[in-house]
């Protein structure tokens, strides 16, 4: 965001129109005042919550993000439109003054009134007029109508703040979701990798038993089906791993070339956040700063329509010098003015300014309907993602367990094998199910990364001032 539109919205915030209060509705629905979810003690992270996985090089990245991204490009725009909409509603309650100069010269002919002494010609004359004048033309703020109309537009530009804040979270959200995507394709090619390199082994041993006549054809059969679908895998992941980090190159503001240096591995799960209470959540998720301020601007604006109904008064005057010789346009007695008052009440306009009333109640209406859908978005959001810590934590917890039971399975399956206690289907089934296991396993961890991400989103990015945000200005 330029500097000059933080200065546009200070001069906005202390000029003669201010913004309307804020004032959270109030819910129609019970809200608890904890979290029904467990959660842990912990940090309060800060508004560089990304910061808390330990990454120096995500830092990187969602620095180049907030800085490249050209959605958030579109939001600032979009930020700097609304405060030049605020100046100009707010210049509505100022004088307008224009400063004038013109001349003429003009040629008259009488007709009927020749000269004397010549038949051909008639009487003429030549007019020479010039002028300079400054005129104020002033309307009468008498029932607040230009005031809420600038105040509702001061409130506009407050909700654009909150939603440019809004969608740098976004952003910063898809990009470390993005980052912990890519670091799984990459231990997803890993290990895709190693199991084509194990059954190829494997497969070249089972060969070498058919040869020597110890083992029958299928297993040879099933030993090159296992390794090529192992390898179907590896395809599979390469292009995951390739098409990800093309996402990225978008995310950032580049071409999606896929060429950059990527995470190699999944960090741990930061420490707890601590839940917060329900009203908090008011005053730090843009979302609801927004549907708040935009609900101010709704009631300003039916403040607007009503007075649509009410007589105006608007003021004209005109002062300035007119003379036939440009050389006395400075001359004071050469001097005009006028003054001119004028009051208009609207009789008969075919039911458009009740139709205008009624229109604005219905925004107004409109705006608390979606501020009340969005508060309650997000407690579930949040409320949600608490929940699915216990529970993501719980799932990884078994699945490492069914890791290090499933390649048990396996050693001991190509042992009984080798030794000829068991075929070959159940060596094949034990590999199934330790590749599988694994790469669940990797899966939960991003899963409950992309959790914790979807937390911090949900309360706010953070609970201190540098996560606020927007700041609103109290009248």
């Amino acid at each position: 965001m330029t500097r000059g539109v933080w200065i546009g919205i200070a001069a906005l915030v202390a000029g003669c129109a201010t913004a309307p209060p804020v004032a959270p509705p109030s819910l129609d629905v019970a809200t608890p005042e904890s979290w029904t979810a467990r959660t842990d003690t912990g940090d309060a992270p800060d508004f560089g919550w990304w910061r808390d996985f330990g990454d120096a090089a995500l830092d990187d990245v969602v620095l180049a993000a907030l800085e490249e991204n050209y959605d958030l490009q579109a939001a600032a725009a979009r930020l700097e439109q609304a405060a030049a909409d605020s100046r100009i509603a707010a210049a509505d309650l100022q004088p307008t003054v224009q400063a004038g100069l013109n001349g003429s010269r003009r040629k008259q002919n009488f007709i009927g009134f020749p000269i004397p002494g010549s038949e051909n010609q008639v009487l003429s004359t030549v007019f020479t007029n010039y002028g300079v004048s400054v005129d104020t033309t002033w309307e009468a703020d008498l029932w607040g109508r230009l005031r809420s109309g600038a105040r509702a537009a001061l409130a506009d530009l407050q909700s654009r703040a909150a939603d440019l804040r809004g969608a740098q979270l976004s952003i910063t959200g898809q990009t470390v979701k993005t980052w912990f995507a890519i670091a799984e394709a990459e231990q997803q090619l890993r290990l895709a990798e190693a199991s084509v390199a194990s059954f190829s082994t494997s497969s070249d041993q089972v060969r070498g038993r058919f040869e020597q006549g110890l083992r029958p054809a299928l297993d040879v059969r099933l030993s090159l089906s296992n390794l090529a679908n192992a390898e179907a895998l590896r395809a599979q992941r390469r292009q995951q791993l390739d098409a990800t980090t093309r996402q990225l190159d978008v995310l950032l503001g580049r071409y999606a070339s896929g060429a950059r240096s990527t995470p190699s591995t999944l960090p741990d799960t930061p420490p707890a956040i601590p839940g917060g209470l329900p009203a908090d959540l008011v005053s730090r998720r843009p979302d609801l700063v927004a549907a708040e301020r935009r609900i101010a601007a709704a009631s300003q604006r039916l403040h607007v329509a009503r007075t649509e109904l009410y007589p105006r008064l608007s003021l004209t005057g005109n002062t300035g010098t007119a003379t036939s010789a440009l050389a006395d346009l400075v001359d004071g007695d050469f001097g005009v003015w006028s003054l001119l008052g004028n009051l208009l009440q609207p009789v008969f306009q075919g039911g458009r300014l009740r139709a205008g009333v009624d229109r604005a109640e219905a925004r107004a209406a409109e705006e608390l309907a979606t501020y009340a859908n969005t508060a309650l978005n997000a407690y579930a959001e949040v409320e949600t993602a608490l929940a699915a810590e216990e529970f993501l934590a719980d799932r990884e917890r078994h699945l490492e367990t069914s890791v290090e039971q499933s390649r048990a399975a396996e050693d001991l399956a190509e042992d009984r094998y080798r030794t000829g206690l068991d075929d070959y289907i159940t060596v094949l089934e034990s590999q199934r199910l330790a590749l599988q296991a694994e790469g669940d396993l990797i899966a939960a961890r991003r899963q409950r990364l992309e959790n914790r991400v979807d937390l911090y989103l949900a309360l706010g990015g953070g609970f201190d001032e540098l996560a606020a945000p927007v700041t609103v200005s109290q009248p």
